[in-house]
């Protein structure tokens, strides 16, 4: 546990965390929406601090990035709990954990995980040949300084920082992220705030507004859409996503639409997976509102994983599964070796 910095102190003891867009008023005791952020006589603290849940050595495809650096491995760790409550989690044991013990007083009793400081996190990725660390597995912003503290020392090493998100932090979030920050992969989970609402507990006008932010800032920024039948295939839903890269992003940047396995889901083990018919017609979507790279997301067809030139159609890096091989793509220059055509990414 460590006090933090993006909060504010109100009357009565009160304080207001301003690390994420719910921007919640905490009395003294308890914790905000998130869980792990609590205060404590009038202070706030993360709990989580120092304390990663999970960590391991995943391919940086993984995240998903197909834009950033490719082939090579994202030392990656979360820690407990999340500012969203996505009836779709498939993270729901670290993630929703505070929904199961909702008491202040029984956090003694939770297994907060591993001893990691930033140090540790950052000789972690040095040791197993990561070329960056990402911050995954459950929302970075709610433990924003614990991932803000290892981000300043990874790039001290030399390595990239990633965060995967859900696009829901704070304006404060980001400007102190943004010096350390390399590339982000942001879910717009659908373009209907009402979604949001009802299935996040949060808001969709936020993350499209940090969305845009971090394409002005000129951060690596790849979009990805869970297709959950019935909740979020629809495809005039789906254009309205597309749209919104294209017209407010970049046609450039990478949006990955990715299947739904309900049996692995928090609380839709009632839905069916999504057909890989409806993955592809969401890439379909993708290409004919005019985006470059639209990428299928688990159904393993190496023709909807690999990249392709986006004006001669030559294949640059092709894909099966995490197994990547650059084939038509000149790094040094990253250009297309057959057309000569630029094709944005990160790619040494």
């Amino acid at each position: 546990m460590k006090k933090v910095a993006l909060y504010r102190k109100l009357r009565d003891g009160k304080v207001q965390c301003v690390a994420c867009n719910h921007f919640c008023t905490i009395d003294s005791g308890r914790t905000g929406v998130c869980g792990a952020r609590q205060n404590v006589n009038g202070r706030l603290y993360l709990l989580t601090y120092n304390k990663a849940i999970s960590v391991h050595a995943d391919p940086v495809e993984k995240k998903p990035l197909f834009h950033f650096l490719p082939g090579e491995y994202a030392y990656s760790f979360g820690t407990l709990g999340c500012n969203f409550r996505c009836a779709n989690c498939q993270n729901f044991d670290i993630s929703q954990m505070f929904e199961r013990k909702r008491k202040v007083d029984e956090y003694k009793y939770i297994d907060w995980g591993k001893d990691r400081t930033p140090k540790e996190i950052v000789n972690g990725a040095l040791s197993n040949n990561c070329s960056s660390i990402a911050y995954t597995y459950n929302e970075p912003t709610v433990f924003a300084e614990y991932a803000l503290e290892t981000m300043k020392l990874a790039h001290k090493e030399k390595l990239k920082n990633i965060w995967v998100s859900n696009g829901f932090m704070s304006n404060q979030t980001i400007d102190v992220i943004l010096p350390y920050l390399d590339a982000i992969n942001v879910d717009i989970k659908s373009f209907d705030d009402e979604f949001y609402r009802t299935n996040c507990g949060a808001r969709l006008k936020p993350v499209l507004e940090n969305c845009k932010r971090f394409v002005q800032e000129g951060v690596w920024v790849e979009i990805t859409t869970l297709v959950i039948p019935t909740l979020s295939d629809n495809p005039e839903m789906l254009s309205q996503v597309a749209r919104f890269i294209k017209g407010e992003l970049a046609d450039w940047v990478p949006w990955h639409v990715s299947a739904f396995s309900g049996e692995i889901s928090w609380k839709l083990q009632h839905l069916p997976s999504t057909d890989p018919q409806t993955i592809k017609m969401a890439r379909d979507l993708g290409k004919q509102a005019g985006l470059k790279f639209v990428y299928a997301g688990n159904v393993w067809d190496m023709n909807l994983e690999s990249t392709y030139c986006p004006k001669c159609d030559t294949t640059l890096i092709e894909r099966h599964g995490y197994s990547v091989e650059v084939k038509g793509l000149k790094v040094r220059d990253s250009t297309c070796v057959k057309c000569g055509e630029k094709i944005q990414g990160i790619w040494k």
